[in-house]
């Protein structure tokens, strides 16, 4: 099969851009979906933890830009406004 798309490029050189770009998009979508496999919101082990998105720490960041407020710094921000 080789040789046969070497010999199809050998002759025909205008197809090199087309499998340049083809094999680029491939690779660059075979990444994407590997990334997309390892993200933190994927469970792939059902037995063992089946919900890992249920243990996350209440001050680890989450997906869009939630951030977590202590207590103390909402009674201060909170005071400072009739000041």
């Amino acid at each position: 099969m080789l040789s046969t798309v070497s010999r199809q490029l050998k002759s025909h050189p205008a197809l090199v851009p087309l499998f340049i770009f083809i094999g680029g998009g491939m690779c660059m979508s075979g990444a994407y979906l590997v990334r997309l496999a390892m993200g933190p919101h994927v469970s792939w082990n059902r037995n063992g933890n089946p919900e890992p998105w249920n243990k996350t720490a209440p001050t680890q960041q989450h997906k869009g830009g939630s951030r977590v407020r202590v207590a103390a710094e909402v009674s201060t921000e909170e005071g400072n406004r009739f000041l």
